[in-house]
């Protein structure tokens, strides 16, 4: 793909995804949108990557969607991505909730890292979110944005963000769309770690190539799998007969596993 709103480069085991457009603050388009795919499915098909490293280029990781796109949502009377084939689908196939915008992420068997550089709003802060760590920079400004303008919250960030800092924090940040510095994001549970700006690419790097190398590649995709098996489980009966037994301080009464 010929890539102009991201660049994509592999160092060792390490790829990094950068979105490209420092003059905007790196906002969201829909070429942004194709080219990320397309780089993020190049990554999960190269048995050489074990890691992805996410940021932005300049000054800024995501401020959202661009503000000419949102114009001629306007104007169109709806949304338009302006992509005209479909994108790649890295992670698809796994679990139909996965298979959107964002949410293939957690479909990936490749680890992905956000770097957040600077600010990270609307779409940014979903990007960052469905990310499986988030490293910022001291002083990033982090926004859900949307109900300033008017919408919901977008592409399952009302799914995934209680998922990261609890229902109260969750309802917080999508009522007010106020502005939280990386700081306080962090004690949240919404980023890892803060560092200093000049800190933050090595820190994410040397994490990375550790990741890349200590870690066994198949004992990381199984445990991002295992992480979504859990979720889905803490939705079935046992769960609930489990916590029930163990408020009562009994032993579980499970029902007998289904044929087959």
């Amino acid at each position: 793909m010929d890539l102009r709103a991201v660049r994509y480069e592999v160092a060792g085991a390490v790829a990094t995804v950068t979105l490209d457009r420092p003059h905007r603050l790196n906002a969201w388009t829909g070429r942004m949108h194709a080219e990320y795919r397309w780089c993020l499915a190049a990554a999960e098909g190269d048995p050489a990557v074990r890691v992805v490293v996410v940021t932005g280029a300049g000054r800024g990781f995501c401020a959202g969607a661009d503000a000419t796109a949102l114009e001629k949502h306007v104007e169109a009377g709806g949304y338009d991505d302006g992509l005209r084939e479909a994108p790649a689908t890295p992670g698809y196939g796994v679990r139909p909730e996965f298979d959107h915008a964002f949410a293939f992420h957690f479909g990936m068997a490749t680890p992905v890292i956000a770097a957040v550089n600077g600010p990270a709003a609307g779409i940014g802060l979903v990007l960052a979110c469905f990310c499986d760590l988030r490293f910022a920079a001291a002083g990033a400004k982090l926004t859900t944005s949307a109900p300033r303008l008017g919408l919901p919250a977008e592409y399952g960030l009302s799914w995934v963000l209680p998922r990261l800092v609890g229902t109260g924090h969750a309802v917080d940040l999508l009522l007010s769309s106020r502005v939280v510095l990386a700081e306080e994001a962090a004690t949240m549970g919404l980023v890892n770690k803060v560092l200093p700006p000049d800190e933050l690419l090595p820190f994410v790097y040397d994490y990375a190539g550790r990741l890349a190398s200590e870690v066994s590649p198949a004992a990381v995709r199984e445990t991002k799998r295992q992480i979504e098996l859990i979720d889905r489980m803490m939705g079935e009966p046992d769960y609930a007969e489990g916590v029930r037994a163990f408020v009562d301080k009994r032993p579980p009464r499970f029902p007998d596993p289904s044929p087959g």
